[in-house]
């Protein structure tokens, strides 16, 4: 799968690879792996992200996100619903370390293959996170082919 995450470096292309799974020996620790290709590089790189699930929750309730999925998935029913939920709960840690992969290529990264760690740069990530709020949900809906509705309709 290849998508374009909103306002992405033009000097990088970037491919989700897999993820997010969980990182062996560290529980409630996901990683999203990404294939990195610069322009100016012969070869690409591969870049792992790792997030916490406190992290996860912590941005999840900064962006309001389980309010926009319930009005997201109001039309459906409660055996699809189920379905759309895990999946979107999977799209949305992709988002999260898609945010953080951007953050890291702004500030430039080496062409070799690293981690990008769940102790690196969460500030950061969070003000990205809020920034990117419609690129987040947006992905989301794309994803789960949903007519996206207006989360701050009351």
């Amino acid at each position: 799968m290849s998508v374009a995450p909103g306002p992405e470096p033009s000097q990088f292309r970037v491919t989700l690879f897999v993820g997010p799974q969980p990182v062996e020996g560290r529980p409630f620790t996901f990683s999203c792996v990404f294939n990195v290709k610069k322009r100016s590089w012969k070869g690409g790189v591969q870049v792992a992200v790792v997030m916490t699930q406190n992290q996860i929750d912590s941005l999840s309730a900064a962006l309001d996100f389980s309010r926009w999925l319930a009005l997201a998935l109001i039309d459906l029913s409660d055996e699809h619903r189920a379905s759309h939920e895990h999946r979107a709960s999977e799209l949305f840690v992709q988002a999260l370390c898609w945010c953080k992969l951007d953050l890291a290529l702004r500030s430039g990264i080496a062409q070799e293959n690293q981690c990008l760690a769940d102790d690196i740069g969460i500030v950061g990530v969070r003000e990205t996170v809020i920034k990117r709020r419609d690129f987040i949900t947006s992905y989301i809906a794309s994803e789960l082919d949903l007519v996206p509705k207006d989360a701050t309709a009351s």
